[in-house]
């Protein structure tokens, strides 16, 4: 079985996260893996963040930025792929003049009841 999504008119929405996504892949048909496209401003930060029982993935497309973990820093362009292990606090900051475009891949797929906002504003 082949299945073919077509994402030239996805919408763009806004996450609470604090970035704009655009589901390219998630669907309970493929509860294995999720890919989203995330959009993130030039100078805006993400709220730090869990994803319980998530792994995660930043595919970074273009931009450049700095990605926080653990009291940890890196800096991160075009090109890099970023491994974040299920339940890791996360949280990545535009430091670029345009925005920042990277892929969000998850296993299993994306669900926001895995979720979990840790910055202390909710």
């Amino acid at each position: 079985m082949i299945k073919i999504q077509r994402n030239g008119e996805c919408p763009e929405y806004y996450f609470k996260e604090g970035c704009y996504i655009t589901e390219w892949w998630n669907t309970s048909d493929d509860q294995n893996c999720s890919i989203a496209r995330v959009r993130l401003p030039s100078g805006e930060t993400t709220l730090p963040h869990i994803l319980r029982d998530t792994v995660e993935r930043y595919v970074l497309l273009e931009g450049e930025g700095l990605f926080r973990s653990g009291g940890k820093e890196e800096a991160l362009r075009a090109g890099d792929v970023v491994w974040i292990g299920a339940g890791t606090v996360q949280s990545i900051q535009n430091t670029g003049d345009r925005d920042l475009i990277f892929l969000a891949i998850c296993t299993p797929r994306f669900e926001e009841k895995n979720y979990r906002d840790v910055s202390g504003k909710d």
